[in-house]
């Protein structure tokens, strides 16, 4: 049975120096350092997650297997062995050698040493050298995996389904976005890689499944940058009977939940301090323009809204009401400003086909996104069900897409059936889970946490 280098440490850690346990122990892992004196050799043995000291002895290890150590085994190589515990004179907690199987042997020299990897862009295109040189960034890409078992066990406890939706669809929808575009030869017809899940999930609500999420990759034909990869991941939950104060209450669980699991809600990113302590700060998208700019929004006319964009040298349409413009000061003015996490509620109902109207301001919509450090880690409505309202909003898009504007949501007659059967009330919500990762491990570039990001091919 392989015991683990942790195991080791954990049951042996009270030898004192010179002390010899008469256990043996069985494992593997490679070598990351070699360094060799005559008839003892000393290496730094590293399995998935901790590192020991090997002593290599001649006297121990006989004649043959000595030579043959000292003649085939170099750093980067795998092995498998027996060793017996001890602590050397200086105090270091080492396994004595007593016999070892060579099992994979490295034709390659260590990336840089063993004590890591520098250069960003090989970092990137060979995780594999990336993740042998620097422990850290497995331990990254763990805490990645811990962030998702914690979603799904939190959505789990809620009683919601995980489910499986179409990555090739013949329509793009449920976003904002430019799709990537493929050519099925059979069915000899374009289809586009999903930017969103959201439109699918909505259906199985529809067909009554109840509660559903979906983790899964999506892909947007649109630019690369620290926040941006074509390629992520995003969670996706849609609950009959609730709304965007449900999705509110759980994105605040999600993210409290992770940060409990990698150890605290109060964290450090990039040098900034940023308290996850609930409840997180809830105002509206003209409330926070207000706050930043001075102008209130829900109380000036579209002209006044034009003459205010003009002033500050933003481009907008001659046709903009004070509706189209809002969100435009809240991009330009506030969004980096938010740096605890805050709620944003009471977006525009013509930056929002999918969601529903609020009752008493039909101008907005009940939708929120949440920020945080000035970057949106969730999107979520109280769901658009109306057939005819969401007839009329889709028929909107396709008019701004037959105008050129390429991330307008394209008109889905299929959908519009579904909602004719009826879409209970029903909150659904979106969450990055790159970002949440970011967040989280203090990672500064999305690469950092995509295990192989999207890098444009060396000529």
């Amino acid at each position: 049975m392989k015991q683990t280098l942790g195991y080791v440490r954990e049951h042996y850690e009270h030898l004192k120096p010179e002390e010899w346990s008469e256990d043996e122990i069985q494992t593997a892992g490679r070598i990351i350092v070699l360094r060799r004196h005559g008839k003892t050799a000393f290496a730094t043995f590293e399995d998935e997650r901790d590192r020991l000291q090997l002593c290599f002895q001649f006297d121990v290890l006989g004649e043959k297997d000595y030579t043959f150590f000292k003649k085939w085994v170099d750093a980067g190589d795998f092995i498998g062995l027996v060793g017996v515990p001890f602590r050397t004179q200086r105090g270091e907690l080492t396994l004595s050698v007593k016999k070892f199987t060579l099992l994979s042997k490295a034709l390659r020299p260590m990336p840089e040493k063993y004590h890591g990897l520098k250069d960003m862009e090989v970092r990137y295109r060979q995780r594999y050298a990336d993740l042998i040189a620097n422990p850290e960034v497995r331990e990254t890409f763990r805490k990645r995996t811990k962030i998702i078992q914690t979603f799904r066990r939190v959505l789990d406890a809620h009683g919601t389904l995980e489910v499986q939706t179409p990555i090739l669809s013949t329509i793009a929808g449920g976003a904002n976005a430019r799709p990537f575009v493929t050519h099925h030869h059979t069915l000899d017809i374009d289809m586009y890689m999903r930017i969103a899940t959201e439109l699918h999930l909505k259906r199985l609500v529809v067909g009554m499944l109840g509660r559903v999420y979906e983790i899964g990759q999506q892909f947007r034909n649109e630019g690369m940058d620290q926040r941006h990869n074509p390629e992520f991941t995003s969670m996706e939950v849609y609950w009959p009977y609730g709304n965007y104060v449900d999705m509110m209450n759980l994105a605040e669980e999600l993210i409290v939940a992770c940060a409990d699991e990698l150890g605290g809600r109060v964290i450090n990113y990039q040098g900034t301090e940023i308290d996850l302590n609930p409840p997180f700060r809830r105002a509206t998208m003209a409330e926070l323009v207000n706050e930043h700019v001075g102008i209130d929004f829900m109380n000036i006319t579209d002209e006044e809204a034009r003459r205010q964009a003009a002033l500050r040298g933003l481009e907008i349409n001659p046709s903009y009401t004070r509706f189209d413009i809002l969100p435009i000061f809240f991009e330009e003015y506030v969004e980096e400003n938010l740096i605890q996490p805050t709620f944003v509620i009471g977006h525009p109902t013509v930056i929002s086909p999918l969601s529903k109207r609020n009752k008493e301001n039909p101008d907005v919509t009940d939708r929120f996104e949440l920020f945080i450090y000035g970057w949106e880690f969730a999107n979520a409505f109280s769901e658009l069900n109306d057939p005819l309202d969401q007839r009329e909003r889709f028929t909107d898009q396709a008019r701004k897409k037959d105008e050129g504007d390429e991330e307008s949501h394209p008109f889905d007659e299929d959908f519009i059936n579904a909602l004719e059967y009826g879409l209970p009330p029903t909150g659904g919500m979106g969450v990055g889970i790159d970002r949440t990762v970011m967040l989280l491990t203090d990672s500064k570039s999305i690469r950092d946490v995509i295990l192989f990001p999207t890098m444009k091919p060396k000529d």
